[in-house]
């Protein structure tokens, strides 16, 4: 407690001190002293305890000057940090103090430190100059004062006074004047007399020695020129000096050294030169000498085509009193070099060239000159690329530029070529002339399309004037030579539309030009349609479109378009038979008469059939037939039940139209029905038509004998019927078993009547004349239903033999080759194909007819009725159809 006690007090004690001393240490330190040099225990002047100077972060604030000490904040030592140098800090002030604050926290205070840098004899006397000249004249009297500037030390007190000496001398010694207290005067003085010819330069050494312990020293060398007397003039060396220069020298080189000697010395001896004068005088700027040394330089561009000789006369002067001269001449030859590159002028151009010029043809002249001399100035050319163009000489320094292969300005319509000339120099120099040389367009080109078919797809019912295709020809000529119209060729007629026709087949009207359905843009290529196309009238339209340039003679080139016409639904679909041609309504009368042999009839445009009370489910009573122009699922049909609706007696087959009963008919059904049965195809959207069926319910007896009276007459219209007719709706009849013997004895009739019409039907087509029945050809649509609603479709020219029965529902065709119609006036040989095989079947048919017709056993029961029933022939053939219908 008591050394605490101590401690405490004796802190206050030097705190009152600080206060009363001003709170500031003062330290002393010699410069250049090492680092890590401690200056002053710190911490413990300040009356800090141990520890206690880190825990209070003692520390060094810097003002202004960097301090180069630092505090050590382990031991509170001020230490040296850095190289201290007294003349860096201070220069020449003296004394050299650093005022230093230092920084004690807990409680704050602050500290001034005052810290006093010693100087120390560290920097030599220094002289302005390590040699000093001095000329004295030879006539120079003893006792002659010379000044000189003394040295100079960079350090303060005792360490900068300097005192000189000189070296030993017979005729010279050093003596000091002071003027005042801050600095000195020195002076050479001369104590003997000169004498140039004994010793015409002294060399001497002066040297300074500061106050310092241990003492520095600095020499300065003293050369002392004894100047003679002018009696003597400069003299050349050569009175005349050849040189030869290249003319390539820069600026700067050295032409010649002048040398010109005086026996005088001194300023006596000292030579200047000049240039005097200049042949050609165009030349004064040319060359410079310098006045010393006598060095001529060439300080512009030497040329030898322009002056390759020059003539320079040179004087030297010397620098006595009264000055003396003397004269030299230089005879400068100029050596030629390579510098002048050759040079190429168009002389004549005759551009552009055309792309059928012949061999040889002379395009451009061209004259060649290199303004240097001998093998520097000889030249030779060539042209590069060395295709298509050549080079010929035709006189020196003239050359050809000629055509040495063909030109094809599809390929290459213009040519960058280059005439090289190189000299004979070395190295050697080359000069190059560009030519642009466009080659003109000839008409060597026919225009090209892209495919030499087209095909294109166009819906039917189309607007007029719609776009169908666009065809683009392409012709790599240029201007009119490449620019191309286009045209519907209206060239030779061919058969069906073959290449090269742009007549085609119409089912509609006959022979028709294409151009009658479409037309081509003659600028743009563009197809358009003049009409409306209808598949049902054509379903191919090929015709060629001819491309034609303007050049001249005109070029072409065709290409064959194939338009394919796509089908849309547009046509409803149509019953059998339809109100048509006088052929159509015999063969309707033909259908009506054998469907009333079996029960059925047309009447006021309503269908009309019979069947018997009692009939089990599932009997066919009638069936519809109906045909839609159209094709594909346009032309694929299906039969509903309008009226009556809900659960009625009879139904419809989907895509069959048989109409067959629903249930077993009895007497509570009433003895008509009227049906309305809906045909409709599968088009989007889709179309219909509608059939009126009035269906009368007869007793079994009365529906016998309605069948074998209407037997008779259908074989006998049959018969009168022509074979080419159209194919009408086709009813089932609604035959009863027999079950009694009236039903027997009224059908045994019947067969006997039948087989004697079937003889005479025989005989008739058997020794009648055979006439040749054909029809002109065109597209054919044909559709037959079946059981299943099968369709068949043929885009063939064709002429079809469709039998439908009711049991196997097949459907026969025959094809006919496809051989176009013939055009208007074209020959009409080898254009039909030979009709037998057709009649054939015509007649085989109707003999089956007879056959069956004639064998009155075969009819005794009601299920062979059915095969005759069956074998009733519909069939419609449009344009034209051949047919038969047996019955």
């Amino acid at each position: 407690m008591g050394e605490r006690w101590s401690a405490a007090v004796r802190v206050l004690v030097l705190q009152a001190a600080w206060a009363l001393a001003g709170g500031q240490v003062r330290y002393s330190v010699p410069e250049e002293a090492k680092g890590g040099t401690v200056v002053g225990r710190l911490a413990q002047d300040l009356g800090l305890e141990a520890g206690e100077a880190e825990a209070r972060r003692l520390r060094l604030v810097a003002q202004g000057r960097r301090a180069s000490v630092e505090v050590s904040a382990a031991s509170g030592a001020l230490l040296v940090s850095s190289r201290l140098d007294r003349e860096e800090l201070c220069g020449k002030s003296a004394p050299c103090a650093l005022r230093l604050e230092v920084l004690l926290e807990r409680p704050l205070r602050v500290f001034h430190v005052q810290l006093e840098v010693t100087d120390i004899n560290d920097n030599a006397p220094v002289f302005p100059s390590a040699r000093k000249n001095i000329s004295i004249a030879e006539s120079s009297v003893p006792g002659s004062r010379f000044p000189l500037e003394g040295a100079s030390d960079a350090d303060i007190g005792a360490n900068a006074q300097l005192s000189y000496t000189l070296s030993p001398s017979e005729h010279f010694r050093i003596e000091e004047e002071n003027r005042n207290s801050r600095s000195k005067s020195l002076f050479l003085v001369l104590t003997k007399s000169l004498d140039r010819e004994t010793i015409p330069v002294h060399r001497l050494v002066l040297t300074a020695t500061d106050g310092g312990r241990p003492s520095l020293t600095g020499t300065m060398e003293l050369v002392i020129f004894v100047v003679d007397a002018n009696d003597n003039a400069p003299q050349f060396n050569q009175s005349v000096y050849n040189v030869h220069l290249s003319e390539d020298a820069i600026q700067g080189t050295l032409v010649a050294r002048m040398n010109a000697t005086d026996v005088d010395e001194g300023s006596n001896k000292e030579v200047k030169y000049e240039i005097d004068t200049i042949a050609p005088p165009s030349a004064s700027g040319l060359f410079s000498i310098d006045a010393n040394t006598g060095e001529i330089r060439l300080t512009g561009t030497l040329d030898y085509e322009a002056v390759n000789l020059y003539d320079i006369h040179v004087k030297a002067t010397d620098k006595g009193t009264p000055s003396l001269s003397g004269h030299c001449k230089v005879e400068l030859e100029v050596l030629d070099v390579n510098d002048n590159a050759p040079e190429v002028w168009v002389t004549s151009l005759s551009v552009p060239v055309s792309e059928d010029a012949s061999l040889g043809t002379v395009v451009a002249v061209l004259s060649v000159s290199d303004r240097d001399s001998g093998e520097n100035g000889r030249v030779r050319c060539w042209v590069w690329p060395a295709s298509p163009f050549g080079l010929e000489a035709t006189f020196a320094g003239s050359y050809s530029l000629v055509l040495r292969e063909a030109l094809d300005r599809e390929r290459v319509s213009e040519y960058e070529v280059e005439v090289r000339a190189e000299d004979g120099g070395a190295p050697a120099l080359r000069a190059r002339r560009g030519l642009r040389l466009p080659v003109s367009d000839v008409n060597d080109n026919a225009p090209a399309f892209a495919q030499a078919v087209y095909t294109v797809l166009a819906r039917e019912n189309n607007a007029a004037g719609a776009e169908l295709a666009r065809l683009w020809a392409r012709d790599p000529d240029e201007a009119g030579n490449g620019r191309v119209s286009y045209s519907l060729w209206e060239g030779g007629v061919g058969g069906g539309g073959a290449a090269g026709s742009s007549s085609w087949w119409s089912s509609g009207g006959g022979w028709r030009a294409a151009s009658s359905y479409v037309s081509v843009d003659a600028e743009s290529g563009r197809v358009w349609a003049l009409q409306p196309l209808d598949y049902e009238e054509l379903q191919v339209l090929q015709f060629e479109v001819r491309a034609v340039d303007a050049g001249e003679p005109p070029l072409s080139g065709n290409a064959t378009v194939q338009l394919f016409v796509l089908d849309e639904n547009d046509n409803a679909p149509a019953l059998l038979p339809p109100a048509g041609s006088a052929a159509e309504a015999g063969a309707a009368a033909a259908a009506e008469a054998a469907a009333g042999a079996l029960g059925l009839g047309w009447e006021s445009g309503t269908l009309w059939a019979r069947a018997a009370w009692g009939a089990p489910a599932g009997q066919v009573v009638a069936k519809i037939r109906a045909v839609d122009a159209d094709s594909g699922y346009n032309a694929w049909l299906r039969y509903e039940l309008w009226e009556p609706r809900g659960k009625g007696p009879f139904r419809v087959g989907l895509y069959s139209g048989e109409v067959s009963t629903a249930r077993a008919l009895d007497e509570a059904d009433g003895p008509r029905h009227r049906l309305l049965i809906v045909v409709r195809d599968h088009g989007e959207p889709a179309r219909s038509a509608t059939a009126t069926l009035s269906v009368s319910l007869l007793e079994a007896a009365e529906a016998a004998l309605a069948a074998a009276a209407g037997s008779s007459s259908a074989a006998a219209a049959a018969a009168a019927s022509s074979s080419r007719s159209a194919a009408g709706v086709e009813l089932g009849p609604g035959a009863a078993s027999a079950a009694t013997n009236v039903w027997l004895v009224v059908a045994i009739c019947a067969v006997s009547s039948l087989f004697l019409l079937a003889v005479v039907l025989y005989a008739a087509s058997r020794w009648a004349p055979r006439a040749a029945v054909l029809s002109a050809p065109g597209p054919t649509t044909l559709v037959c239903a079946s059981e299943v609603g099968s369709w068949s479709y043929s885009q063939r020219h064709s002429r079809s033999l469709c039998v439908a029965d009711g049991a196997a529902k097949s459907d026969l065709m025959v094809f006919s080759p496809n051989f176009p119609p013939p055009p208007p006036g074209a020959a009409p040989k080898d254009t039909q194909p030979e009709p037998s095989a057709l009649l054939d079947t015509v007649s085989g048919t109707a003999l089956l007819a007879s056959w069956l017709f004639a064998s009155p056993p075969l009819l005794s029961s009601s299920h062979y009725i059915s095969p005759l029933r069956e074998f009733l022939l519909v069939a419609k053939l449009r344009p034209c159809t051949l047919s038969a219908v047996a019955a």
